[in-house]
């Protein structure tokens, strides 16, 4: 039986699942390999989770791939990881469009060779007006960036008398962060052992459910990934209400209703 038959009300599930692929060095470094060999070794779980993924019709999946702060590795590893991102990039995009998945790259592109950015528009261009899953790439990314690149543009808007300071809200710049146009992430799940989040999704992960595995990224299996559905659906989301108000929510009555 398939996990995805666990899982068999639709409702209960996280709508945008977020993943930090954490313990590819270390699986390697376990092995007596170079760390870029779990890299690659790992991109055979991004394949599973995007299948996984596809499979419960998320909306959106969204993977931690590069950091702002992996510059500080070893250069032979960034470069080798830059390499791996445009194989990939050139070996998966088709598949993705065949099955109807909208690849996204958020980040800091300019960070980027020439080479490897043409290759992230033309992927994003081909995915563009797919319907399925959203699987976005976080690569050159960073949450303070993406805040701060947030508040650059609602100050050139004021600067520009698009908008009137009292009008920077909380919901103008959420319009302007990274994955603006989807809905917030429901699920973080954390490989390799880790409790913490590292810069990711500062402002998305406000009402997350954290998961954290001690499973290694490239060991991270349709099975992993089930696991944590399996606990995001036994937890109750209140979102600043008490357990009472929500279930009082979910049963229609109100919160203010205690009949």
């Amino acid at each position: 039986m398939p996990a995805t038959a666990a899982f068999d009300d639709p409702t209960q599930l996280p709508r945008h699942v977020a993943i930090i692929m954490d313990g590819n060095g270390r699986w390697a470094e376990q092995r007596g390999k170079f760390r870029v060999s779990g890299h690659k070794a790992g991109v055979k779980s991004v394949r599973a989770a995007v299948s996984f993924a596809h499979q419960l019709k998320l909306d959106a999946l969204t993977l931690f791939a590069f950091s702002s702060e992996n510059w500080r590795r070893p250069e032979d590893e960034v470069s080798a990881l830059m390499s791996l991102f445009i194989a990939v990039l050139g070996s998966e995009v088709r598949k993705l469009h065949r099955n109807n998945i909208r690849l996204r790259v958020i980040g800091e592109h300019r960070g980027f060779s020439e080479h490897l950015q043409r290759k992230i528009a033309d992927a994003e261009a081909l995915t563009a007006a797919n319907t399925g899953l959203t699987l976005n790439i976080a690569a050159n990314y960073g949450g303070r960036w993406d805040i701060t690149q947030a508040c650059r543009r609602a100050a050139e808007q004021v600067a520009a008398g698009e908008l009137n300071p009292a009008d920077i809200t909380e919901h103008h710049l959420g319009s302007l962060m990274s994955m603006a146009d989807l809905t917030e992430v429901d699920l973080l799940i954390r490989t390799g052992g880790e409790q913490r989040i590292s810069n990711f999704l500062l402002w998305q992960l406000a009402y997350a459910e954290l998961h954290f595995t001690p499973v290694l990224w490239p060991d991270f299996d349709e099975a992993a990934f089930s696991e944590a559905i399996a606990a995001f659906v036994g937890r109750e989301r209140r979102f600043g209400c008490t357990g009472e108000q929500i279930r009082a929510l979910a049963e229609g009555r109100g919160i203010g209703n205690r009949d």
